[in-house]
Parts: structure tokens; C-alpha cells; sequence
């Protein structure tokens, strides 16, 4: 959907499993915040950076320029996700070490964390902090198979596109969704084939976790249950979702997936509280938090629980208010991606 545009506008591209946003954004230093100029959504059944096989990077950047050109993009420069299903994540501390020592200690320390050899994946790290003693820093270290980063550098060229930066889901979910906010939260996006659950703790992420559960796997949970077609399973959850009042066998249809996200969601909780420190949110996004009824059946949990708001930051012209805020939630990354500096 084509709104207007300005000079030094950002892209965010968005490439998930079931479909690929697009969202360019402008800064607008006077009110602190960003204008939406434009956005588009396709979905599509997509393995791309999972695999070598040319023909799906050729597909995929088909399907970007089309979208790109139907959106009515005009910014090159570019911050494009990282789909959480490949990327290791982890907080490490070390001693404060001088910047040549310090990089020689992390890729002698990644060995006992990235599941995979060093050689075969390309490593990034920044500090978070350092202690108080000041002797200890806190740092998030970031891994990606070299091969995915080859794939995305691939598919770029091929659209056009000038990449600023590729960055993990999680800090674009955080940019968006956070901002400057100094409370514990954790965000739990809920995507087509995948769900990311990310403890951020005082604005920065601490822990990301990838659950290989999403809104497809509810859908096909339902459809087993009931005994009906995916179609007529994925209305059900749009439609009536956890609600009780038409049709019981659908929450006890959805139940087994999203107990385990509510499992794995508590275990996160206890795992940080136990520790005494609290939690002060838990924040639902992705398209498949969209679900009626989703929130109640998370309060137990025991923290206020809420639909993400990525419009927040965000100012755009009342003829899109519609339109935007349907999506908003499937916007999230693509809209965090675009605001970063």
C-alpha cells in the first residue's frame, strides 16, 4: 500500500516462513518519531536461507521485487531480518579485556556455545554492559551459518537493494515494540511456522529462544481435531479461536501447541525470577497472536499480559489507519528493522 514519500527513507524487509513484509519508513527528528510511507505484505510458502538451492534464491527475489514495485518503494538502503530459526543467540560474560584481547577470548569461548564448527558460520557481538566492579562485561553474541548470509547477499543484489544491515528478529522486536522502556519483558512472537521467545531485560535482549510451533501448527492441530480441511480450520481460530461459547472442541483442538508455548514461555519466567528479579509484561506479537481469546488463556501465567503495539512509535496519515492497523502485528519486525539508526 503506496502512502507518500520523502528523501533518506529506510527500508525493513521482513523474510519469514509464510509470508514477506516490506515497510519504509522516514525519520522525522522534529516529532521524535518515524513516518510511515509505505508498506506491503505477501505471504508465501518460503525456505529461503535455509537452503543453497539457487532457484529459491532466484524465487525469493522474485517475489521481493514484485512486492517492492507493488508497494511503490523507492529507498535502497535497507536492514533485512534474520529469521530467529537459524540464528544462535546467546549472553556470555567476560573479564574487560582490551579490544584485540577481547575478540580472541570470544572465539575461543563461542566453541561452547555455537553448535555449529567456527568455520562454518559467520560471528558478531557488541557489549551490553559491564559490571559494577567494572572487571565483568555482559555480552550478546550472535552466530549465523556463513551460507544464509551468502543467500541474503544474493537475493539483495538481485532486487536492487543496498543492505545497511542484516539483524536478528529479536532487536527489531525490541526497537519496535520496547523502545526505550527499562522494564522486564519478554516477547513472544508468534509466526507462521515458528515461535521466538525473547527476555528482555532493561532494553537489552538477554535470552532468545526458537520453538518450531506457530499459526500453521495451530491451524493443523485444529483441522486434525475436527477432522476438516486446513481452510476451514484456519477460519475457526481467526473467527473463534479460545473462545468457549460456540464450539468447545476448538480450544481443546488448539491446546497442545499452545500449551507449549505457554510451557516454555513459564519455564523463561521462573528460570529469570528465580534469580529476584520480576517480569513486568509479557508481550504478545506476530501474526498468530491474532488468535481471539489468546490473551486470558496466558494470563495464569501470572504478569499482565498484552498485544504488542509497533505503531506506538510510529505516525502515519489517517486515510491508512485501516489498513495499517490490521497488519500491525504482522508488521512488528519489518517496522522495528526500519527504524534502526
Amino acid at each position: 500500500m503506496s502512502l507518500f514519500f520523502r528523501e533518506k527513507s529506510k527500508l525493513g524487509i521482513d523474510i519469514g516462513t509464510s509470508s514477506i513484509k516490506v515497510v519504509q519508513l522516514k525519520k522525522e527528528e522534529e516529532k521524535q518519531g518515524h513516518k510511515l510511507e509505505t508498506f506491503g505484505v505477501v505471504n508465501v510458502a518460503n525456505s529461503f536461507g535455509r537452503t543453497d538451492n539457487f532457484n529459491a534464491i532466484e524465487d525469493t527475489a522474485e517475489i521481493v521485487k514484485a512486492l517492492l514495485k507493488k508497494s511503490s518503494v523507492t529507498a535502497k538502503d535497507a536492514v533485512v531480518s534474520l529469521p530467529s530459526g537459524i540464528v544462535f543467540v546467546t549472553m556470555i560474560e567476560m573479564p574487560k579485556l582490551s579490544e584485540k584481547e577481547l575478540k580472541k577470548a570470544i572465539e575461543f569461548e563461542a566453541r561452547r556455545y555455537v553448535p555449529l564448527p567456527l568455520e562454518e558460520v559467520t560471528m558478531s557481538w557488541s557489549v551490553l554492559e559491564t559490571g559494577s566492579d567494572g572487571d565483568q562485561q555482559k555480552i550478546l553474541l550472535t552466530a549465523v551459518p556463513t551460507n544464509v548470509i551468502e543467500n541474503y547477499m544474493k537475493m539483495l543484489k538481485a532486487v536492487n537493494v543496498k543492505p545497511e544491515a542484516l539483524e536478528i528478529e529479536a532487536l527489531a522486536l525490541i526497537r519496535s515494540l520496547v523502545g526505550d522502556r527499562k522494564e522486564n519483558v519478554i516477547i513472544v512472537d508468534i509466526g507462521g511456522r515458528n515461535t521466538s521467545l525473547n527476555l528482555v531485560e532493561s532494553g537489552f535482549l538477554r535470552v532468545s529462544r526458537n520453538l518450531l510451533v506457530g499459526g500453521e501448527t495451530i491451524t493443523a492441530s485444529i483441522a486434525q481435531g475436527l477432522k476438516v480441511s486446513d481452510a476451514r480450520a484456519e477460519q475457526f481460530k481467526r473467527d473463534l479461536g479460545l473462545t468457549r461459547e460456540l464450539v468447545q472442541q476448538i480450544p481443546q483442538a488448539m491446546k497442545p501447541p499452545l500449551d507449549r508455548i505457554k510451557n516454555e514461555t513459564t519455564q523463561l519466567l521462573k528460570i529469570f525470577e528465580s534469580s529476584g528479579r520480576t517480569i513486568a509484561e509479557i508481550i504478545f506479537t506476530g501474526n498468530g497472536s491474532k488468535i481471539p481469546g489468546l490473551l486470558k488463556y496466558f494470563i495464569e501465567i501470572g504478569p499482565k499480559v498484552s498485544l504488542g503495539d509497533p505503531l506506538k512509535f510510529i505516525n502515519f496519515s489517517d486515510s491508512a489507519k485501516t489498513a495499517v492497523e490490521k497488519n500491525s502485528l504482522s508488521l512488528s519486525v519489518a517496522l522495528g528493522l526500519a527504524m534502526r539508526e
